[in-house]
């Protein structure tokens, strides 16, 4: 006999336990602390009888009207306030436009009663000019440590030509692969150089260029120490050889004069060449400006070899000035 299934002895008792619900907080702006509200009971409303100041009222005047406030008060004068505008001008001259232009215009146009004055745009260029040309316009030079520059500007206020002729040409010639600014230290070495160095001694065999300062004066001013010793050296002619003179293809040897820049550029080429072949006393970018420096001082004092080529070039020259007279062959 098959065993009897019981059911409902065989299912186990279930306890159904319910979830506690999960409380919700409300917002931060719901959790804050309420604001206490000021009623009209405790603070009054202003009444109509006392009106603040409207959203256009209360603003600061106009710069003209400040000016002239203060200008009144210091007795020095002030901007004119009264004159028109360049509109108002224009009605004035025009009495057509001025019927037809609007009645607040002419109102204004008519208000306006400034006789014997000008507006802004003719009185501010004659009044500039004249503070800029008269002497005694009243500026005052206060807090500055030298005087005013006199108007107009000379020439040589310009900023590419400030240098003197001669410093620029020489840097120019110190110059290598377009390094200017190296060239520009180069430069202010050696006129460092000839400041600080001791007075020369000038050999009476080899004079200076007429006019020259005593040999004590030349380290006060090195730009006129540079100049001396190179114009001195500096060649008058050069040697060119004219192609066919001779006869035959054959050439002769002619003098030709130089300029100022051109002699100039040749003995600064010589001093460089000079320079160049010293030996080297030590390293560093300055020693080549220094050996420039002492070759020039070895030119004030006589005993650079730089005179010997400039002597050299005017024998030449000046037995080949006979060959100015001769005429091509064929």
């Amino acid at each position: 006999m098959p065993p009897c299934l019981h059911l409902l002895r065989s299912a186990r008792p279930t306890t159904i336990v319910p979830r506690a619900s999960q409380q919700t907080q409300p917002p931060l702006c719901l959790r804050l602390a309420p604001r206490r509200c000021i009623t009209a009971d405790e603070k009054p409303l202003p009444t109509a009888d006392t009106p603040g100041p409207g959203p256009n009222e209360g603003q600061l005047p106009h710069v003209s009207e400040e000016a002239a406030a203060m200008g009144k008060i210091t007795g020095e004068g002030g901007p004119e306030i009264d004159q028109g505008t360049p509109v108002q001008e224009i009605l004035k001259r025009d009495e057509e436009s001025q019927e037809k232009a609007p009645k607040v215009m002419q109102e204004q146009v008519q208000s306006t009663s400034a006789k014997g004055t000008r507006s802004f745009s003719t009185s501010a260029r004659p009044r500039q000019e004249a503070m800029v040309s008269s002497p005694d316009s009243g500026v005052e030079a206060s807090g500055h440590i030298f005087d005013l520059p006199s108007l107009p500007l000379p020439a040589n206020m310009h900023l590419k030509y400030r240098h003197a002729p001669i410093v620029k040409q020489v840097t120019n010639l110190l110059m290598r692969d377009g390094k200017l600014s190296v060239a520009q230290r180069n430069m202010a070495m050696i006129l460092n150089h000839l400041r600080t160095a001791s007075p020369p001694t000038i050999n009476p065999d080899r004079p200076l260029i007429p006019g020259s300062p005593p040999a004590s004066h030349l380290p006060l001013n090195p730009i006129l120490y540079l100049t001396l010793a190179i114009d001195s050296v500096a060649p008058l002619l050069r040697i060119r050889a004219q192609k066919g003179m001779a006869g035959g293809g054959a050439s002769l040897q002619v003098p030709v004069p130089l300029s100022l820049q051109q002699r100039r550029r040749q003995a600064v080429m010589w001093i460089l060449d000079a320079a160049s072949k010293k030996p080297a006393r030590g390293s560093g970018r300055g020693q080549f400006a220094q050996r420039v420096a002492e070759e020039i001082v070895g030119i004030v004092e006589g005993r650079s070899g730089v005179w010997d080529r400039r002597g050299g070039i005017h024998k030449l020259a000046i037995s080949a000035r006979a060959n100015l007279n001769v005429r091509g062959r064929r």
